[in-house]
């Protein structure tokens, strides 16, 4: 059992792994929705996730968890879909067509999700509702896979899940994160472990050329900011014989790429001292020259006023992790920004990012326009980005494209 996991929700979770091994719910008996007639679902137009709102009735309980299809007012078919009536979201498709969300489904869509990838040491395997599994994660760190079990229905077939991601991968070891907050909204318990209760220290491994002590038990996300590589290797290289300072540094990759690719100096900052402990090991180890330091970010600004940069990496947290925080979270993107253009050199870069998923591209261009007019800057584009090619945005599905940034100039 994974280590640390509740003896009762284990035993219910085997329980149905040993019911459900070889098939789920049989197509024939798959359940169905109706959504609401004259409804304005987002579904009609292709996206995956339907509201309790949405639909004429809700099934009974017994369905959570299980192949439901999803059918329109006159009865035709929308998709299948995994169901869970104590979560907002109640209906996640996986598929257009009436298919039971079977273990032979689940494994060829895993097999088809690490086709689609280049083979790299470290990568991610699996990204939800767009490699049809809706709330499967996984991540790859060399021989250990990081899981996390986002909804209830991946939760019920979690152990089976783990055995076919063992068979296809070789892994040797599987750590389950899920302590994501995101679990409560579907009625499950947060942990953290591994399966068969394996025992795991933290790893060093090689990521774009640099090493990193990760550990995949307590780390930020799984371990690493898979999703932020790219973006690593395109900042670095703007950082040749210029002063950098890397804001919400974490275990200080933007900071150590910059340093490699021959920055004048770096200095990172982050609230965390757990990270910047982290950060000051990774450099020790790349031999390379950076200062971290503990502080509030926002505070670094104000008491550093007359401070100079040729680069600056903004990569908050999320300051909305809902709509309804969008407002405050507005305020303080906006605020960081201005902070950060005021402290550029003349012609210095800004690499700013959100990971907020309520806030479009268009939305964040608008705030950090806003910040360059107070700034009284002149600020040109030179990149807008995105997230890591291995995690896929679903055309239809707006809130799988949850990374954003840009690249700026100033004059």
């Amino acid at each position: 059992m994974p280590h640390g996991f509740p003896i009762y929700p284990w035993l219910c979770l085997l329980f149905t792994y040993i019911r459900g091994l070889n098939s789920t719910v049989g197509e024939s008996r798959m359940k169905s929705l109706l959504l609401k007639p004259r409804s304005c679902s987002r579904v009609l137009q292709g996206h995956p996730w339907v509201f309790a709102g949405e639909v004429q009735d809700l099934l009974p309980g017994s369905e959570n968890g299980k192949t439901v299809v999803l059918r329109d007012s006159r009865k035709r078919i929308l998709g299948s879909g995994v169901y869970n009536q104590n979560s907002k979201i109640i209906w996640r498709r996986y598929a257009w067509n009436k298919v039971p969300f079977s273990m032979q489904f689940i494994r060829k869509s895993i097999e088809k999700a690490i086709q689609r990838r280049p083979v790299e040491t470290c990568r991610r395997l699996v990204w939800s509702e767009s490699d049809l599994l809706p709330g499967l994660v996984v991540d790859q760190y060399g021989d250990a896979l990081v899981v996390q079990a986002l909804t209830l229905a991946i939760d019920m077939r979690l152990p089976a899940i783990a055995t076919i991601l063992q068979e296809l991968t070789n892994a040797k070891a599987v750590v389950f994160r899920n302590d994501a907050s995101v679990r409560k909204l579907e009625g499950l318990e947060t942990y953290v472990g591994t399966f068969n209760d394996q025992v795991l220290e933290p790893l060093n491994l090689d990521i774009d050329g640099l090493s990193y002590q990760l550990d995949l038990l307590k780390g930020q996300k799984t371990g690493f900011y898979l999703d932020q590589r790219e973006q690593h290797a395109l900042v670095s290289t703007f950082a040749k014989g210029g002063a950098v300072l890397d804001a919400f540094c974490n275990q200080g990759a933007f900071a150590l790429q910059c340093a490699k690719a021959g920055a004048k100096s770096v200095i990172g900052i982050d609230s965390s001292d757990t990270a910047v402990q982290l950060a000051r090991y990774n450099a020790k180890e790349n031999r390379l020259e950076a200062t971290f330091e503990v502080e509030n970010v926002f505070d670094y600004f104000t008491n550093n006023r007359d401070e100079r940069f040729d680069l600056i990496v903004l990569d908050p947290p999320p300051f909305a992790r809902s709509h309804a925080q969008v407002e405050g979270a507005l305020k303080g993107y906006k605020e960081i920004n201005l902070r950060a253009i005021k402290a550029l050199n003349p012609g210095g870069i800004l690499a700013t990012y959100t990971c907020s998923q309520a806030f479009s591209m268009e939305v964040f261009e608008d705030l950090v326009s806003g910040a360059a007019s107070d700034a009284r800057r002149t600020i040109q584009i030179l990149h807008h980005c995105y997230q890591a090619k291995d995690h896929p945005i679903l055309l239809t599905m707006p809130e799988s494209a949850y990374l954003h940034g840009l690249i700026l100039e100033a004059d």
